[in-house]
């Protein structure tokens, strides 16, 4: 292809792009004056700490269990050593079980933080979708989802608009 046409069809795709009217906003930021949102954090923190709790508290007992096996280890039966063994490795295979049961991937945290997001995240793409389209917006781009924008003009700002939409301070 010769560089004249190249040339020709950087500059038309430039010129379609420059005629779509784009606004960004901070998800981010519209996120945290979010009561629900907040809301949810709280619970999904506090379930954290509790299902992180239930995980200590077995692997605690499996350190129990093998210091009272080291201490008592020497006055054992073979019979009873394979035992105990058995006993304190199903333990910690239990801890092990729970803890991918709730932070694994598909875990009860990953099935928590869904379940309460998505219809907050889905107000909120709601609200800046109604938004964009009542002010004539082709193209949104989120500040705070790792799009890189060196500079935007406060008027192509649309987080405030969305806020309002949304009923936020």
């Amino acid at each position: 292809m010769s560089t004249m046409i190249r040339t020709l069809l950087l500059s038309c795709s430039f010129g379609l792009l420059a005629a779509q009217k784009v606004g960004f906003v901070d998800s981010q930021a519209l996120l945290d004056r979010m009561p629900e949102y907040k809301a949810a954090e709280q619970e999904i923190e506090r379930l954290t700490q509790q299902w992180q709790k239930e995980i200590e508290d077995l692997y605690a007992r499996v350190e129990q269990l093998f210091q009272q096996y080291r201490e008592q280890e020497p006055l054992m039966s073979p019979e009873i050593k394979r035992r105990k063994q058995d006993e304190i490795e199903a333990e910690e295979r239990k801890a092990r079980e729970l803890q991918r049961k709730r932070f694994g991937p598909n875990g009860d945290l990953f099935k928590q933080r869904e379940e309460k997001m998505k219809p907050i995240l889905d107000r909120l793409q709601q609200a800046i979708q109604a938004t964009a389209q009542e002010k004539k917006f082709s193209i949104v781009l989120d500040r705070s989802a790792g799009s890189i924008i060196l500079y935007g003009e406060g008027t192509y700002d649309l987080t405030d608009a969305v806020a309002a939409r949304l009923g936020l301070k």
